[in-house]
């Protein structure tokens, strides 16, 4: 027991000691504030140091396999790692969403639509705005912009390329046929009997996957933009309607023209998407009405060279000289605005749309449309039907989806469309019952002049 207590008082001697030098010790004197030298410069640089973790909230049915990549590299080379939490898609996933913002409980990040649903997760209250951040914001072109603003602000970054409403068509059939691409309905029509003639389906239709059977009235949106300029905002306020609006109501007459000329595959109603993309792949059916994302699931399926034997043609009107795609903007990420790690959500996010991050996301996933970064070039492995869709991005013949700029689309459009497109009601009625479905939703929601 002495000798522990004799060794206390040799530790205790040694810390006295200790201290008096320290105090005795003359002490560096503290630069003016004016200099800016942050009094605690090499504990900084070790927190800069520190590996920070983001949290991203994402669809289950999102294909991550480019942004899983793009994680992987921001971590290596910004020690930011990203943590991916998973939610379920469609009404079920935003509800979660909107219960998370509301609980204060939210990720860093969220991957979600841009467009008129962007609107129901109050962004101006929820994420942050970009409109400070011109390395992100300057790169963006106008149309994708346009979609992600809301009272004057811009919230989202694109998480890949555009796509498109157009129609997908066999190339090698056009050619055995000596068929050109149509300029106008008639010609496309005219099209579709020789087609028919050859014993084809010269528009494959998928019921079965009812979403499907939406692609001829929003792809048709160009044509109504180019006719009417005014007409999404005048929808978006109740001054228009579908079936009161000599050009918007044209896209319901074409399905029935479809429906008319016998054009369709016989079993549409229990054809579904896969086997619809089957029928254009093998030349069964020649054209397809649909999103330009489906040339990456012919790929898988079936091959790049059954890919690339896939062309893509816009939606034509009246016009010859005016024929314009209707474009469907990316996904988004968003950014919770009280996240305690918001400056390296800005700064993963300036990677994610570099030069380097775009690389990154075509390595792993094929865009399936033009980028919506400024100068962003297609891949030279690019299907060559995305590189037919060059020409109208280039000459600025393209819209986006109304659903993108206005705040309202019929829940029920699917079922409208196929009452339309396979005969059973008249295209006016389709369009009044349309224009009801939009009511219904748009006084759901409180908009202003509904």
């Amino acid at each position: 027991m002495q000798k522990k207590v004799k060794l206390i008082s040799v530790i205790s001697s040694i810390l006295l000691i200790m201290t008096v030098l320290a105090a005795c010790s003359p002490s560096a004197p503290a630069k003016p504030a004016e200099q800016g030298t942050p009094a605690q410069k090499d504990t900084s640089k070790e927190i800069k140091d520190e590996k920070v973790t983001l949290t991203l909230l994402v669809s289950n049915s999102y294909d991550r396999s480019a942004v899983d990549a793009i994680i992987a590299a921001a971590e290596e080379k910004l020690n930011i790692a990203t943590e991916v939490e998973i939610r379920p898609g469609g009404a079920e996933g935003e509800n979660i969403i909107r219960a998370r913002l509301a609980a204060g409980e939210s990720s860093d990040m969220h991957l979600f639509n841009s467009g008129s649903l962007l609107g129901t997760l109050n962004p101006v209250k929820n994420f942050y705005p970009l409109n400070d951040h011109p390395e992100l914001t300057d790169k963006f072109t106008d149309a994708y912009k346009q979609t992600v603003i809301v009272d004057g602000k811009i919230f989202g970054v694109p998480s890949s390329s555009s796509f498109a409403g157009a129609w997908l068509y066999n190339k090698a059939v056009y050619k055995e046929l000596g068929l050109s691409v149509p300029k106008t309905w008639d010609e496309l029509l005219e099209n579709c009997r020789k087609i028919k003639d050859a014993g084809k389906a010269a528009v494959i239709t998928s019921f079965a996957s009812d979403w499907t059977s939406q692609l001829i009235l929003l792809s048709d949106y160009y044509n109504v933009q180019a006719k009417d300029p005014d007409f999404s905002a005048n929808f978006n306020s109740n001054k228009d309607k579908y079936a009161a609006n000599e050009h918007a109501i044209k896209a319901f007459y074409k399905m029935r023209d479809i429906y008319d000329g016998g054009f369709m595959n016989p079993d549409y109603n229990a054809t579904t998407l896969e086997v619809a993309l089957k029928m254009l792949v093998e030349g069964e059916g020649v054209h397809y009405p649909m999103l330009t994302i489906q040339l990456g699931n012919i790929a898988s399926n079936f091959g790049e060279e059954a890919a690339n034997n896939i062309g893509v043609f816009a939606q034509p009107g009246d016009d010859p000289n005016n024929v314009g795609l209707t474009v469907w903007m990316p996904d988004s990420f968003y950014f919770y605005k009280e996240s305690p790690n918001l400056e390296y959500a800005l700064k993963w996010a300036e990677f994610y749309i570099s030069d380097e991050g775009l690389k990154i996301h075509a390595s792993k996933q094929k865009p399936t449309g033009p980028y919506v970064i400024k100068g962003a070039a297609l891949p030279t492995d690019a299907y060559e039907g995305i590189k037919e869709m060059l020409p109208y991005f280039e000459s600025g013949r393209t819209a986006p989806a109304l659903e993108f700029i206005t705040s309202v689309k019929g829940p029920n459009s699917p079922q409208i469309c196929i009452q339309c497109m396979g005969g059973l009601e008249d295209p006016k009625v389709c369009a009044e019952i349309y224009d009801k479905d939009v009511e219904k939703q748009a006084k759901q929601l409180g908009l202003e002049g509904w």
